[in-house]
């Protein structure tokens, strides 16, 4: 795919038209982590949690029951 450079404001971007946002699945204030490789190859990948918010309270709640003690011993 084709892209072109497009001035916005001061700064200049890449838009990503509704065919991009279709093929990446990426929406308005997604995190992207961007690549620069040698050669000035760019590379920008969708980053997206691994767990869910509520999902990783839980855990980390289980996490610190079942290692009260040692939490104690280590503070």
């Amino acid at each position: 795919m084709l892209k072109t450079i497009a001035k916005i404001g001061n700064s200049q971007g890449l838009i990503f038209d509704a065919t991009l946002r279709e093929l990446t699945g990426l929406k308005a204030g997604d995190e992207v982590n961007v690549t620069v490789h040698e050669g000035g190859a760019i590379v920008i990948t969708p980053m997206q949690p691994v767990m869910a918010a509520a999902d990783a309270g839980a855990a980390a709640k289980d996490l610190i029951k079942r290692n009260a003690a040692l939490f104690k011993r280590l503070a």
